[in-house]
Formats: structure tokens, sequence, C-alpha cells
């Protein structure tokens, strides 16, 4: 299965209220392994950055100004997605500024779901640690991902984290249908309706050397949790 993961960066928090793109980053992943792959551009946005978007990314008008517009981008973007599934942290957030982005550059483009389907990892945290923390960074800090030299949001280092935190995260091949609704949608993009996304079962055998970075997986989980996984308190159970 080839796999996009995929981030962006914008310049506030309503893409109805005509805030607009100004970063996309996307990894690919065949096979749950990264390619080397990646599509990754900043964005001219023809309108001002807020202030709280300025402090999160970085990122200042001025070295936006000869950046292309997203219309200049729009068909090598699609072409890295087409026929993928996307994996984005908080899916009604991104798509929500992709589908508005497609709707200016023309009709013809239709909706993100038109070209892929998507996969939104902060439902299926939200399903796997109820009532826990699971924003990218709560997520790396869990699940053993390093993301240290994260000290600004960046599209591209973003999707990189969280295909680290995705692999950790499906490590036990999880198979989950999700539906988007208003309350997956931390950051108040309440724009795209009902979006069924879907996540087709796996079933791999794994090798000697996947099972070894495996246990090493754990070990990393379980000296963050500082104590045991509940997957190694499962084996320890299974076998006495």
């Amino acid at each position: 299965m080839r796999q996009i993961v995929l981030d962006t960066e914008t310049t506030g928090l309503e893409a109805h209220l005509g805030h607009r793109l100004i970063e996309i980053g996307a990894v690919e992943m065949i096979g749950r392994r990264p390619t080397g792959r990646t599509f990754h551009t900043y964005l001219n946005p023809e309108r001002a950055i807020d202030e709280g978007a300025r402090e999160v990314t970085g990122i200042q008008d001025e070295f936006l100004l000869d950046k292309p517009f997203f219309r200049d981008k729009v068909d090598e973007f699609l072409d890295f997605i087409r026929g993928a599934e996307l994996i984005i942290h908080n899916a009604a957030f991104d798509v929500g500024f992709i589908n508005a982005e497609l709707k200016r550059a023309g009709a013809h483009y239709g909706q993100v779901t038109d070209h892929a389907t998507v996969l939104d990892t902060l439902l299926m945290a939200r399903a796997m640690y109820p009532g826990q923390r699971n924003s990218l960074d709560a997520l790396c800090k869990r699940l053993g991902v390093d993301n240290t030299h994260r000290d600004l949001h960046g599209g591209l280092l973003d999707a990189q984290l969280l295909a680290d935190v995705y692999i950790a995260m499906t490590s036990g091949q999880v198979a989950l249908d999700f539906a988007f609704d208003a309350s997956a949608d931390d950051r108040g993009a309440n724009i795209l309706g009902d979006i069924v996304v879907t996540r087709r079962p796996i079933v791999l055998r794994a090798t000697d050397e996947e099972l070894a970075l495996h246990a090493q997986r754990l070990d990393a989980i379980d000296k963050a949790a500082g104590g045991q996984s509940i997957w190694r308190r499962l084996e320890s159970e299974t076998v006495h």
C-alpha cells in the first residue's frame, strides 16, 4: 500500500474566513516504510500571517513573498498524492484548507477525497489512548519518538515525525474505521461535513528483523512510560 504522511502550516485557524496554506510537507511510505520520496513547498498566501501562526511556525510574511502560489503547485501536489492513503493528524483541519485551495485553483480539481483516501491519526489516537493528550508532541513522548529537534512547527518535519508515530501506533496491526465529526477538529475548522475514513486491515507475518525492531520499540515505550507497557503485560499474562 502506498501511503503519504502529510502536514500543512497556515496563516491562521479558519479556512472559511480566508486563511491560507503557507507550507505543505509530505512523506511517501510503501509497505509502512519511508521510500525517501517527499513533497515540500512553501506557498505565497497572498495575505498576512496571523501573529499566533508566526509564533508557532517561525515563518515571516517577507519569507513567502517570492514563493509560488498554490495554483502553481497544485498539479505537482495532486500527482504526488494521487491514489494513496493520506495519513494526517487532525485531518479535518488540513483537508479543509487543501479543499479551500483546490476550490480557488479551479472547480475541475475537485476535493482531496477525489484523489486519495484519508486516515486521521488524531481519531486513531483518541480511540487508543482515551482521556489522554494526543497532540503530535504528546504521542512522540508516549511512543518514544525523538522530537527534541522540533522547536517550531514545520510541514515536512512534522510529516516525518508523524510517519514515525504512525508506524509505532500501528505496530500491533490495529484495524479501525473512523468517521469525521465536528469534535474531530481541535483547531476549529468545522468545514468538511461527513467523510468516512477507512483503514483497511493488513495482516503481515513479521520477519526476525522486524521482531527485533518491535522489541526495541517496546523498550523505548517502557522507558518513556516509566514502567511496563500494556503490550508487555499482555505478553507476560499470555506466557503464564
